[in-house]
């Protein structure tokens, strides 16, 4: 019976300050562990131009949101970040959320939750950024951008930035139980 030792990296608070560290951090443990698979959640565009300068050479996959999910046939993605992502070799994926999805709408219009958005709810347990990156393993899963089966590193944050990271074995959603958290690379003491 094996054990393995790892440092985990905890950020005292949760937030975009910790990102230039977290992607060093997830760079430096992506070499270490020769993972070639990087999923990233960018709202705008900006985590997601510095993950694309940083990860370069990597399989990378920028997860935004889906159009239309602040304003009617509208995204948040900047055009110029967009432009950037691409030209670093990124790929973007948009797509609806997958703990979410119609989900959303009837809790809006009816008042009552859905067992996807109890299962977001039960991830933010551990933090938003660990809700996000369950979430866009199994997007750029579902999208064809990643293998379901070797592990991928999966980075998000809580509001704007990034402060979470986490080796996953991802899955589609449809295997949704398949999925699994390996390792937990770091994240946010306080959320």
């Amino acid at each position: 019976m094996g054990v393995v030792e790892r440092k985990v990296t905890y950020f005292n608070q949760a937030g975009e300050q910790n990102t230039d560290t977290l992607l060093k951090l997830v760079r430096e443990y992506a070499e270490r562990e020769d993972i070639r698979d990087i999923v990233v959640a960018s709202t705008t565009g900006e985590t997601g131009v510095k993950a694309s300068r940083i990860f370069k050479e990597y399989n990378t996959i920028i997860v935004t949101h889906c159009f239309g999910f602040r304003e009617p046939e509208k995204t948040e993605l900047k055009d110029e970040c967009k432009r950037e992502i691409l030209m670093n070799k990124a790929k973007i994926s948009t797509g609806v959320h997958a703990l979410s999805s119609v989900e959303r709408a009837i809790r809006k219009d009816f008042g009552t939750i859905q067992p996807l958005e109890l299962i977001a709810n039960t991830l933010r347990f551990m933090g938003e950024g660990t809700k996000v990156c369950i979430e866009i393993a199994l997007m750029a899963a579902d999208a064809g951008l990643i293998p379901v089966d070797k592990d991928v590193i999966v980075i998000a944050g809580t509001g704007k930035g990034a402060d979470t990271a986490l080796r996953i074995q991802p899955a589609n959603t449809g295997r949704f139980f398949d999925l699994k958290i390996k390792e937990i690379i770091a994240k946010p003491r306080n959320f």
